[in-house]
């Protein structure tokens, strides 16, 4: 099992206890899907640093669980047809970026570098 986490954004016009809910029903899906949810974090609501859709708040959540890639397929899917969700993101922690193994091109000697006899 890989260790994922996830970040959604649901709706600010939802009251706390119906985004709570919405949060226990991603992890029943998860659980369900034979994932194990170890960590939530409700972040409550926060303003954006530029408006999605009209809207400048919404209420955050990051999730933290372990899973199979087909569980994070069918979660993306999910998330992506809910209505009270503005924007979700799922990443793999222990995965770092890759980094470019390309140097910067040569343009040949500089002017310093040649000789003028």
């Amino acid at each position: 099992m890989r260790t994922y986490e996830l970040l959604t954004i649901h709706r600010p016009e939802l009251a706390e206890d119906e985004v709570r809910k919405e949060t226990a029903g991603v992890e029943a899906f998860l659980s369900g899907a034979g994932a194990t949810v170890t960590d939530t974090d409700f972040w409550g609501k926060r303003r954006f640093a530029y408006e999605i859709d009209k809207v400048k708040e919404g209420y955050y959540t990051v999730m933290t669980f372990q899973g199979e890639p087909s569980h994070v397929a069918d979660l993306d899917r999910e998330l992506s047809l809910a209505d009270n969700v503005m924007r979700h993101k799922l990443v793999r922690p222990d995965i770092k970026p890759a980094r470019s193994g390309r140097r910067p091109k040569d343009d040949g000697p500089s002017d310093e570098d040649q000789d003028e006899s």
